[in-house]
C-alpha cells in the first residue's frame, strides 16, 4: 500500500464523517417542514416523484453501465459514470426534498401480504439509503486518491448496496403511486 495515498485519503475522513451525519439528519428533518402549514403559499410539487424515480432507475443503469466499464478496463469512462451517479443521487435529494416541503405524505394503501411486501421493501430502503452515504464517500476518496486496490475492496460492497437503494426506490414509486393524490 502507498502511504501516501493512504495520507491523502485521510484528509477527507473528516468530510465523509461530517456528510455521514449531516445528509441523513437535515433529510429527516427537512422531511418532517411543510411550508404550507407553516404559512408560506406553495404549490405541491406533486410532479416530482415520477421524475425523481426515474432518476433512481437512471442511477442503477449508471451503476450497471459504470462497472460494465471497468471490468472492460474504461476507467476514464467508469469515473465519468460514477460522478453521473453521484450527481444522479444528490439530484434525486433535492427532489425528494423539495417535494415533501410541499406535499403532504402518501399513506401505502395496500392491504394482506403486499402490505408487508411494501414496508419491507421501504424500510430496507432507507436504511440502507442511509448506510450507503459513507460508503459512496469513502469508495469515492479511495479512488480520487489513486487507492485503486482499496478502492476495489470497498466498492465490492458499495456497488450492491447502491444499486439496491436506487431499484428499491423505483420499486417504492410503484407500489405507492396508485395512492398518489
Amino acid at each position: 500500500m502507498n502511504t501516501e495515498n493512504i495520507q491523502n485519503e485521510k484528509k477527507y475522513n473528516k468530510w465523509i464523517i461530517a456528510l455521514s451525519i449531516i445528509i441523513p439528519v437535515a433529510v429527516a428533518a427537512l422531511f418532517g417542514v411543510n411550508l404550507k402549514k407553516l404559512g408560506f403559499d406553495v404549490k405541491p410539487l406533486t410532479f416530482l416523484p415520477p421524475i425523481y424515480a426515474t432518476v433512481n432507475g437512471l442511477t442503477a443503469i449508471v451503476l450497471l453501465i459504470a462497472v460494465w466499464y471497468i471490468k472492460k478496463g474504461k476507467r476514464k469512462q467508469h469515473e465519468n459514470l460514477m460522478k453521473l451517479a453521484i450527481a444522479l443521487s444528490v439530484s434525486f435529494l433535492l427532489m425528494y426534498i423539495a417535494y415533501h416541503m410541499t406535499s403532504d405524505s402518501t399513506k401505502f394503501g395496500g392491504e394482506g401480504v403486499i402490505k408487508y411486501v411494501y414496508y419491507f421493501i421501504l424500510i430496507t430502503h432507507i436504511v440502507l439509503s442511509v448506510a450507503v452515504i459513507p460508503f459512496v464517500l469513502i469508495t469515492y476518496v479511495r479512488a480520487i486518491t489513486n487507492n485503486i486496490e482499496r478502492h476495489k475492496k470497498i466498492a465490492k460492497i458499495t456497488f450492491p448496496l447502491w444499486l439496491y437503494v436506487a431499484i428499491t426506490g423505483v420499486v417504492v414509486y410503484f407500489m405507492i403511486s396508485p395512492y398518489y393524490l
